[in-house]
């Protein structure tokens, strides 16, 4: 890392937040190519079907607490190419899938031939009532990078475009304030923190949706008593972790700190304990079954398989869901095994 801001060889520098909003977003942004993120990463959406209808389970729990309203929302936040969305529609049971308005908000196009009973979206909708799920978006939501300089205070990073960082000016106004209260820094030269000041105000944005009903952010994350030293920015491309290069060619993620974005009366659960009480197990199934029904066996202790991949410690277990209840809902009533 070196303190010339100048760069080198007239190529700008950026703070991080604005050099990934172009990669990712820009024209010709890495998420709004035809492949789609999945070609690159996989998500829980991808790991199995189990997921989304543990979230039809979710919707469908939901839908009792708010009463059977005529119209219940399923809104999917950063959406890929309808993944989620697709697979909770299916997995609904027919008398609520009957009163699901179904949105996907995403940058990219709309995939051809989608389901025309989805709407598609570049922001959410307004007034509704129902689910917001956000699947690994908030990791997406650009930020900024802070690295503690020379003289012990937090200093903006800047980068190339080809990823070579250089040590800007000291962090200040609300991003000071941010790292203070949510990732405080020792003065010791070279740690660094993600300054997640702009996802949760995206989070409160997307929250804001909803007249009532709950909104989950399903996500990397961490809290504040045990931030990483040196800060999780990382890239992906083609289905393996790569250095952050903020030229289009690769995913540029960072863990989210959940406990931040987090508004009055949220919970903060592992996907693990939510996914548990959402009915995703990974127990064997029995061995009487294999004699009784070796088929049905093969398909158990397939679920099984993939449910323990959702619910893996040091894996997706691991991912965090802060579930946000809007106008009076309770989340415990929801999370019942």
């Amino acid at each position: 890392m070196t303190n010339d801001n100048e760069g080198a060889h007239g190529t700008p520098l950026r703070a991080w937040r604005e050099a990934t909003e172009a990669a990712l977003y820009g024209p010709g942004g890495f998420y709004l190519r035809p492949a789609g993120p999945a070609a690159h990463f996989r998500t829980s959406v991808h790991a199995s079907p189990l997921y989304a209808s543990a979230v039809a389970r979710l919707l469908t729990r939901l839908d009792d607490e708010l009463g059977h309203p005529d119209e219940v929302a399923f809104v999917d936040m950063g959406a890929g190419r309808g993944e989620l969305t697709a697979g909770v529609l299916a997995a609904l049971p027919a008398d609520v899938a009957a009163r699901v308005r179904a949105y996907a908000v995403e940058r990219a196009e709309r995939p051809a031939g989608f389901d025309g009973r989805v709407e598609w979206r570049t922001s959410p909708p307004t007034d509704v009532t129902g689910l917001l799920f956000a699947n690994e978006w908030l990791d997406n939501v650009p930020v900024d990078v802070a690295e503690v300089a020379a003289d012990g205070t937090p200093h903006r990073v800047l980068v190339r475009d080809d990823g070579t960082e250089f040590l800007g000016g000291p962090v200040e106004g609300p991003d000071a304030d941010w790292l203070a209260r949510w990732w405080p820094l020792e003065p010791e030269p070279g740690l660094r923190a993600e300054i997640g000041r702009p996802r949760d105000e995206a989070w409160a944005a997307a929250v804001a949706a909803l007249t009532r009903g709950l909104a989950v952010a399903a996500d990397y994350a961490h809290a504040r008593e045990a931030r990483p030293p040196f800060g999780t920015l990382t890239g992906f491309r083609a289905g393996r972790e790569t250095a952050p290069v903020p030229d289009g060619s690769c995913d540029i993620t960072a863990h989210v700190a959940l406990d931040a974005c987090a508004l009055d009366g949220a919970a903060l659960h592992t996907q693990r304990a939510a996914l548990g009480a959402l009915g995703v197990s990974g127990a064997r199934p029995p061995l009487a079954l294999a004699s009784d029904d070796p088929a049905a066996y093969v398909r158990a202790l397939t679920r099984a398989g993939q449910a323990a991949e959702l619910t893996a410690p040091g894996g997706l277990g691991d991912f965090g869901w802060l579930l946000q209840p809007v106008g009076g809902v309770r989340v415990e009533a929801l999370l019942t095994a």
